[in-house]
């Protein structure tokens, strides 16, 4: 599995599918999942996305009536796009342990 998709995986707190899944299909299994959240859980999805660091606009504007797509299918492309930048964000800064640093002292 990808970081992206390990990531989404741990912070809504799914069962990982079993079988590899395309970038696709995984995008189908988490815009169903929020499709889900939108009708039974609204408040925890709007929850998750403040942890997240999902941009509040963008999630008005997905939620919207005016929105071009559905709201899930939104809501689902914003994650995966702020997911990526997260992976992203922590390969640039990831830090070298030096390899004599006593274990008590690593992250």
């Amino acid at each position: 599995m990808d970081p992206t998709t390990e990531l989404i995986v741990k912070d809504f707190e799914l069962i990982a599918p079993e079988e590899e899944m395309t970038e696709e299909q995984f995008f189908d299994f988490l815009a169903d999942h929020i499709a889900y959240l939108i009708e039974h859980k609204l408040e925890y999805l709007m929850s998750l996305m403040y942890r997240l660091d999902v941009n509040e606009a963008k999630v008005h504007l997905a939620l919207s009536p005016f929105a071009t797509e559905p709201a899930n299918i939104g809501i689902a492309r914003l994650v995966l796009e702020r997911q990526k930048q997260r992976v992203a964000t922590k390969q640039y800064y990831k830090q070298v342990q030096p390899e004599d640093m006593d274990e008590d002292l690593a992250l």
